[in-house]
């Protein structure tokens, strides 16, 4: 299927790795369809893509890549959702926003984008608590050290 995207123009995507979203995300309940995109020649950043709206896409990231100890328990009716059953089968990623220079990007690992790769499920899961920001530096601060 060909679909026409915010950042990457017309391209080709197999219909069977659509996720959905049943809430839709904050701000866009009525979005509940979308595809993970590769960037090219990027293999940090991806895009979360509406299969609905072309001009709604995030740029995404696994946030592991820049946080090794970012940590978070899933409740039961997240669990449940997203008819996790492992958690092998569990994708995690955190929206960026991009900013000039790029040292100045942030990514929210407040709300991260959970999935479901096996039942290709997802969900912005909201933190409770606050022990990450919603603004967390991509790169290092001046003295090498990310903080959160």
């Amino acid at each position: 299927m060909k679909l026409d995207t915010k950042y990457l123009g017309v391209v080709e995507i197999d219909e069977r790795k659509k996720i959905n979203f049943p809430n839709g995300l904050p701000g866009f309940p009525e979005e509940t369809e979308f595809i993970i995109l590769e960037l090219p020649n990027n293999a940090a950043f991806q895009l979360l893509q509406s299969t609905k709206t072309s001009n709604l896409a995030f740029v995404i990231t696994n946030p592991y890549l820049f946080y090794q100890a970012y940590e978070l328990k899933l409740d039961e009716d997240l669990l449940d959702l997203l008819k996790i059953t492992a958690k092998e089968d569990v994708a995690v990623y955190a929206i960026v926003t991009l900013n000039k220079p790029f040292s100045q990007s942030t990514m929210n690992l407040r709300a991260p984008i959970i999935i479901n790769t096996k039942q290709l499920i997802g969900k912005q899961y909201i933190l409770s608590d606050h022990t990450y920001s919603s603004k967390v530096a991509i790169a290092p601060d001046e003295k090498g050290a990310r903080t959160c």
